[in-house]
């Protein structure tokens, strides 16, 4: 795989006076004149924290015949709303249309919504439409969990030659009942940002979130993360917005939420710095402590699989492996372990063994003209190798 072409500037060099935490506010949908302008004033009188005005100018709907947002005149609002409040504007681009009338309206900046990230050609379009321009883009996770695609869609821009780029985490589709609209997973948007560590990636709380009353812990949460900063949804009325009317808040709310929430250093100063390095160094050794015993019981568990070879008993080993895993769940509860993260962790040591004990079995039958089977070893759950 070729090395990536995304480079992104931190906001400080976006030129458009922007800092962290980045807070961006407005409705769902640019749905009238007096709607946008209405929203936009009364979020600059009570809330001074909010830089930027977001309103969806086209609204994608899963079917026809809901409200699909005012089109291009919703973007002579938006120039409007900035002339009368001082905010920057931003809005959801799906087509080279789109980015075209944008472009011409002179929106600030624009980003790619949940549904059109997944779609290499869109994106692609969109990408090629902009080439020339550095506009400011701003591309939302795609709906379903898939890392690669989110971040095909940013090299997709910085291929373009777009170097002013971030990520906005909205959550993703799941098939588990969760309490929020969209499951986080926030190790997705962290595993983002360790491949790129100069990315910007603010959280967008209501649409994780579908409730007001669940807005505050997620944001929090977000900035618990060190996220560069926060979209909320917020309408002038919000009972009667034309879309996602369940999760947007009022401008009053909008401002006693981020009076609530606790607003993060990026890094430790230098008065902090050699506790806090003191803490990593001795994080740096557990893992490398907990590395060598991976290691070495990998390698136990390549000669289990020669044994198993030799004596021709199979690789799964089904009781063995429940016994592993209720002693695991045991253990790492006394250990204040979270279940699901014992289970991710058991999860990649049987599917790593089973690597290894059918990599032996490979090696052995090549190397002694022996016929065996190793069976389908690769998923995980009650089916797993003897791991002793």
């Amino acid at each position: 795989m070729a090395p990536s072409t995304l480079h992104p500037l931190p906001f400080a060099h976006w030129g458009l006076g922007l800092g962290r935490p980045l807070v961006i506010a407005g409705p769902c949908s640019a749905e009238s004149r007096e709607q946008v302008l209405d929203t936009a004033r009364e979020i600059r009188e009570r809330a001074p924290q909010v830089r930027a005005f977001r309103a969806g100018a086209w609204k994608p709907r899963t079917r026809p015949g809901g409200f699909e947002g005012a089109g291009d005149p919703a973007l002579e609002w938006l120039k409007e709303a900035k002339a009368q409040t001082g905010l920057l504007t931003i809005t959801e681009v799906a087509t080279p249309a789109h980015v075209e009338a944008c472009l011409k309206a002179g929106v600030d900046m624009l980003w790619i919504g949940a549904r059109t990230t997944p779609n290499p050609f869109s994106v692609q379009a969109i990408a090629d439409a902009l080439r020339g321009t550095d506009i400011p883009v701003f591309v939302k996770n795609p709906v379903n969990p898939d890392l690669p695609l989110w971040m095909g869609a940013l090299e997709r821009l910085s291929d373009a030659g777009l170097t002013r780029v971030a990520a906005i985490h909205r959550g993703f589709h799941w098939f588990e009942r969760t309490p929020y609209r969209n499951n986080p997973m926030w190790e997705i948007p962290v595993r983002l940002k360790a491949a790129f560590p100069e990315l910007e990636v603010i959280g967008d709380p209501s649409h994780i979130a579908g409730d007001p009353a669940l807005l505050a812990p997620v944001a929090q949460q977000a900035l618990d993360l060190n996220y560069s900063g926060l979209m909320i949804e917020t309408h002038r009325a919000p009972a009667q917005a034309k879309s996602d009317a369940r999760q947007q808040i009022t401008p009053a709310d909008l401002a006693r939420l981020l009076g609530r929430l606790e607003w993060r250093r990026a890094s430790a100063g230098p008065a902090l710095r050699d506790e806090l390095q003191e803490h990593r160094d001795l994080i740096d050794r557990l893992d490398e402590e907990i590395l060598q015993k991976l290691g070495a019981r990998m390698e136990i568990s390549g000669r289990i699989g020669l044994f198993k070879l030799a004596h021709n008993i199979a690789i799964l080993q089904p009781e063995r492996w429940r016994r592993i895993m209720e002693g695991a769940h045991a253990f790492g509860q006394v250990q204040g372990l979270a279940p699901h993260f014992i289970q991710a962790l058991m999860d990649a040591i049987h599917d790593e063994s089973i690597r290894r004990q059918t990599e032996v079995w490979e090696q052995g039958r090549m190397g002694a003209g022996i016929q065996v089977s190793s069976g389908n070893g690769s998923g995980t759950g009650h089916n797993g190798p003897d791991l002793s």
